[in-house]
């Protein structure tokens, strides 16, 4: 998500002169420290992030697993000065998620069913929050009330719904791109999500958390040479001294 826009605000020094009495009094403010931000580029354009190819996307919930070798959205980096943030994510909505196998439904570990998942914003709007960290960026998708419902179907019927009484959010170290790879958002060490299951015999209508699993890659689509890039930017310096007046 390489133009690669890092704005840094240098320390600033101010120096004041008091009057005191008959002498001069000198008051000198030290470096300001300067919040911590980030910034996206390339700013406007649009993204698509899919799984890295080779990869699945995984949903467990208590022993049974549905594997997806499909999965995809898109997004696009708020125009500037919108995709800088003095403290905090810089945001951006993004479609429903797909997720499929082979163009189809994806399979479970329980013979003769597969699984469905179908996605929706009906409830609110889809979201990436890129922050920047000097100890390691990440990325965090926020899915509204129900945004997500996979139906298996075979030998046992069952309906997961994914955030079933408000927002939810997982987060994922964002990984940088380099000259051979595209950045990637990754979930591949698996997230948790609050669930509630319905359905009949052998559905595990007693869970209330499942396990995500994904690794996505981001691609420009506005301009192909570019990457989105996530990177530190710094808000304005306070001038208020910070020392004490000396004479």
């Amino acid at each position: 998500m390489s133009r690669n826009r890092v704005l840094r605000a240098a320390p600033l020094g101010a120096a004041a002169a008091l009057v005191a009495g008959v002498g001069l009094v000198a008051l000198t403010a030290g470096p300001a420290l300067a919040a911590t931000g980030t910034t996206v580029t390339p700013a406007g354009d649009s993204y698509s992030a899919s799984l890295v190819p080779g990869t699945t996307a995984g949903f467990v919930v208590g022993s049974t697993t549905v594997t997806c070798n499909q999965s995809a959205n898109t997004g696009t980096i708020p125009a500037a000065p919108d995709n800088s943030s003095a403290a905090g994510p810089v945001i951006s909505p993004v479609t429903p998620p797909t997720f499929a196998n082979n163009g189809g439904a994806c399979p479970t570990n329980v013979l003769f069913t597969t699984a469905t998942t179908a996605t929706n914003s009906t409830n609110g709007s889809w979201t990436i929050g890129l922050q920047y960290d000097a100890a390691g960026s990440t990325g965090t998708m926020t899915i509204p009330q129900a945004g997500v419902v996979t139906t298996i179907s075979g030998l046992a019927t069952c309906t997961i719904t994914v955030a079933p009484d408000g927002p939810a959010a997982i987060t994922g170290p964002w990984v940088a791109g380099t000259a051979t790879a595209a950045p990637q958002l990754d979930f591949s060490a698996g997230v948790s999500l609050p669930i509630k299951v319905t359905g009949g015999f052998g559905c595990p209508t007693g869970a209330t958390a499942a396990t995500f699993t994904a690794r996505y890659q981001i691609t420009d689509t506005t301009d192909g040479t570019q990457q989105v890039t996530v990177a530190e930017t710094a808000s304005a310096p306070t001038t208020d001294p910070t020392d004490t007046p000396s004479a």
